[in-house]
């Protein structure tokens, strides 16, 4: 291989600098990965450290030759040469050339790859171009793994996920926060890698829904990226602007707002000018275009901590497949890039309006439109239910109806600013099923937790074993986190 693809020196110098001064390990190990040493000799002794780094055991000539000789990897002369070299002072300079050469030959190893599924496989262009681009996307993120997980390395990291939830204090969350107290509770927040699907019939709320999500995630100052398959950009900034104001959505549209309201309006215009919330309102998009889209926007802004698709059965197929087998290989792409970039992805979803013949309209999983492979799929997949939709529709009907035949109609139903909604947990891979109370602001188009939360909330769970699970019904915080 070139020269210039590796430097044998500066990979022994940083190896005798991290054994005369051990303590710097603790930020080298972040920076640094088994792969980014050329020879396999350094690549075995850097991977002896580690090993010693994780039990807590010295980093010194000694232990690290008595690993080594574990690993059946010892070859004296190579570890001379590395004790031998002059420890550096200024590592990191050392450590930016070692990798910027690593990165060099896993591009080389790429156009490698490219040749091989371009004329050996002759795989069409469209699936080439996705196989470019996810492998460019691992080695600029410096996300390289090999094809196994060894025990030690999967106990460590387990270990430093356990050490990560007790600093936080116990607490529920563990994924993305939902917004929302109660369902925070039950799914302990959207996890990175999960496939979330938010699914309900036309009108019940499901964009409002997750756009309080949204709100609540850029308020934190944290990045979302949405794709809005539906609507324009123009009228989700609408909604958000609602939801941070309190101004009926409405009021917002025609612009009739008082002075105070329109105070109010230019201050969340200046806090939504530095919220990190980027919109794709192109309306056509297969998962190869959203997988290239969003690849390229967690690059450029790291701090995008999920993404949402509005909605699924919008997004388009690719070749001339049965439409099932497209969603079935949309849904599977979503799921892949979602652990690809290590975020969770919320997908809505139509339901089949045959629910609405049943006298029990609450969804099921066997709602879902082209809903085998969408269910198999998907970590969460919540129902965003409201009972007065259906009230409404029902006395229309029957108002309907009564003049057709010339009668006289009485109204029994009250139309309410504030809905009584339920989120219904039909799947989840890692909790338990059931549902949550949420009231819903029709003005705003808003969902909120219900009013006194620490007294109100009701939890009803199903398919769980309360007691082996230490979930206490009647006592939400009392819920453990689910065992990984």
């Amino acid at each position: 291989m070139q020269d210039n693809l590796y430097n044998l020196a500066f990979e022994r110098s940083i190896l005798s600098s991290i054994v005369f001064e051990p303590s710097q390990f603790d930020d080298l190990s972040v920076m640094l990965k088994v792969d980014d040493f050329y020879l396999p000799a350094h690549q075995d002794i850097f991977k002896a450290i580690m090993t010693l780094f994780q039990n807590d055991l010295p980093i010194d000539e000694e232990f690290i030759k008595k690993e080594l000789n574990k690993m059946k990897k010892f070859d004296e002369q190579v570890l001379l040469e590395i004790l031998a070299a002059n420890p550096i002072s200024n590592t990191k300079a050392y450590v930016d050339e070692v990798k910027d050469k690593s990165l060099k030959r896993h591009l080389l190893t790429l156009t490698t790859e490219i040749k091989r599924v371009t004329v050996e496989e002759e795989l069409p262009s469209a699936d080439v171009v996705d196989i470019v681009e996810k492998k460019l996307y691992e080695i600029t993120q410096d996300n390289q793994t090999s094809d196994f997980l060894d025990s030690p390395t999967m106990t460590f990291a387990t270990m430093e996920y356990i050490k990560e939830m007790k600093a936080r204090g116990n607490s529920v969350l563990v994924g993305v926060d939902t917004g929302f107290k109660d369902l925070n509770k039950m799914t302990t927040g959207f996890g990175k890698g999960d496939l979330v699907i938010v699914a309900a019939r036309p009108a019940m709320g499901k964009t409002s829904f997750i756009l309080n999500t949204v709100h609540n995630l850029i308020m934190q100052d944290k990045g979302v990226a949405f794709f809005s398959l539906e609507m324009p950009a123009e009228q989700l900034m609408l909604r958000m602007l609602s939801i941070q104001t309190s101004i009926p959505l409405q009021k917002l549209r025609v612009g009739d707002m008082s002075d105070e309201q329109w105070s109010q309006l230019n201050g969340a215009i200046d806090q939504m000018n530095n919220a990190k919330l980027f919109v794709d309102d192109t309306g056509s998009v297969n998962i190869n275009q959203l997988r290239s889209k969003l690849r390229k926007l967690k690059a450029q802004h790291p701090e995008i901590e999920m993404a949402v698709i509005d909605y699924l059965q919008i997004m388009q197929g690719i070749g001339n497949q049965d439409r099932h087998l497209q969603v079935s290989d949309i849904s599977r792409g979503l799921k892949m890039l979602a652990r690809e970039l290590g975020i969770p992805i919320v997908a809505l979803s139509q339901l089949n309006r045959g629910l609405e013949s049943r006298n029990d309209k609450r969804p099921m999983l066997s709602d879902i439109r082209e809903s085998g492979s969408i269910e198999q799929d998907a970590d969460i997949i919540l129902f965003v239910y409201r009972d007065d939709v259906y009230l409404y529709k029902e006395e229309k009907e029957r108002e309907k109806a009564a003049k057709a035949e010339g009668k006289e109609f009485t109204p029994t139903y009250v139309e309410k600013e504030e809905e009584e909604a339920e989120i219904i947990i039909g799947k989840q891979r890692n909790g338990p099923t059931g549902h949550v109370k949420l009231v819903f602001q029709k003005k705003l188009t808003r969902f909120i937790d219900q009013p006194s939360f620490a007294q109100a909330t009701e939890f009803v769970y199903e398919n769980v074993d309360t007691k082996s699970a230490n979930i206490d019904v009647g006592g939400a915080d009392k819920i453990e986190m689910p065992t990984l």
